[in-house]
């Protein structure tokens, strides 16, 4: 193959690959606002709280489940065969889940959501490591997932909005089948990728198969290991911060407000994206998640000092209405939110070699903190929705740490070819 055609072919791949990028997050933040509906059955609020945020659990719980046999199936069948895997499962879960309004089944849309957690584990398993891999590693590869994030945090942006949209101002009395319109739309893109994909050329960046010798465990790299528990606070902070606002503003302005505000979080993920993914190449990983981390903790301590006590006026569909300033302070936390994934993820497998594929799965299946965090927060948020802010700040006070200290690769004496 000369180099003008393997050229191209790295460019389709990573055309490919942001694609995905994109898919990863339709299919995460449909769980969180989807499962509300359900939630909204249950007359107590905090109960309500609760069973709402199960939907998000069991999306996330699937990380658990998968994240090891991900990175095995990885290894061995290569990154093409595991996306369309990926897809078709993303399809089946998008599907079942539409049926759960069919049966009238709560436990249903806990299996579709389990099932789509499958599809975005995978699919994280897939595209992390291909970009950074494709990109070289270091700066470059970072800046290539800054840009994939960028296209991710556009379809987290949308995605509750325009459920918000379908639901309208109140919860109350509505069934899933309000949504199918998403879900309809959710499983006619999840079988257009899986043609694109299966008909795009993609470039394998590292050998696979059973031939490749390990000759130590991927715990055997300290930054790995921190690094994966990084990734399970920060998952955790990304999802509840926006989660957790909607149930805050809700009694205030209505949901449909309450998730066009929240929306704004994921609009910003994508601003601090795009502008990571211009400075990426210049600017090492540790930095951006130091400054972010200390920014993320400022915003969220101010947020729950202020309270209701202060307002602020903003426009929603074209009408201006006042909520606490304490819910814009939360929102421009998806700046610093933005760069963490992918710095976290470039820092914990950087110099892992061969070890990348089975590291990507192990890094994934920590990613159930994604579950597992904004249900302990909702929890408290049933009683008291700024209080609950307190988790996400544990879990970045962790991600500082880590940056700072944790993320240095002690373990240079592995071979790693």
């Amino acid at each position: 193959m000369s180099a003008k055609q393997q050229k191209s072919l790295t460019v389709i791949t990573i055309i490919a690959m942001m694609f995905l990028y994109a898919m990863i997050s339709f299919v995460t933040n449909l769980a969180a606002p989807v499962g509300k509906i359900w939630g909204a059955s249950f007359e107590d609020p905090a109960q309500a709280e609760r069973m709402g945020m199960l939907g998000n659990l069991f999306n996330f719980l699937a990380y658990l489940i998968m994240g090891i046999p991900a990175g095995n199936i990885l290894s061995k069948y290569g990154y093409k065969r595991t996306a369309l895997l990926a897809i078709f499962l993303g399809f089946i879960g998008i599907a079942v889940q539409w049926m759960s309004g069919l049966f009238d089944s709560f436990a249903v849309y806990l299996f579709g959501a389990l099932l789509g957690g499958f599809c975005v584990c995978m699919l994280n398993t897939v595209v992390n490591p291909m970009l950074n891999l494709l990109g070289g590693g270091g700066n470059r590869g970072n800046q290539l997932n800054m840009i994939g994030g960028t296209l991710n945090s556009l379809t987290g942006a949308l995605t509750p909005m325009l459920v918000g949209a379908l639901i309208g101002q109140s919860l109350a009395g509505k069934e899933i089948d309000d949504v199918n319109v998403v879900l309809y739309i959710a499983m006619a893109v999840f079988a257009l990728v899986y043609l694109v994909i299966r008909l795009t050329p993609i470039a394998e960046p590292q050998a696979t198969g059973e031939n490749v010798v390990y000759e130590r465990s991927p715990w055997a790299f300290r930054h790995l290991t921190l690094g994966v528990i990084a990734i399970f606070f920060y998952v955790g902070v990304e999802v509840g911060i926006p989660a957790t606002l909607i149930s805050y503003l809700n009694p205030k302005v209505g949901f449909a407000a309450a998730g066009l505000i929240a929306g704004r979080y994921w609009i910003l993920m994508l601003v601090g994206r795009f502008i990571g993914s211009t400075i990426g190449g210049k600017v090492s990983s540790r930095t951006m998640v130091i400054c972010v981390a200390c920014v993320a903790i400022a915003l969220m301590v101010a947020a729950m000092l202020i309270g209701d006590s202060i307002m602020a006026k903003t426009i929603v569909q074209g009408s201006v209405i006042q909520i606490p300033l304490a819910a814009t302070l939360l929102v421009l936390c998806g700046l610093c939110t933005s760069v963490m994934w992918t710095s976290i993820f470039n820092m914990a497998t950087e110099g892992l070699g061969k070890y990348t594929a089975k590291a990507s799965g192990i890094f994934m299946m920590m990613v159930v903190g994604g579950g597992i965090v904004p249900y302990i927060q909702s929890v408290i948020a049933g009683h008291n929705c700024l209080l609950s802010y307190i988790v996400p700040i544990i879990g970045v006070l962790f991600i500082l740490y880590y940056a700072l200290w944790g993320s240095k690769n002690v373990n240079t004496d592995i071979k790693v070819d």
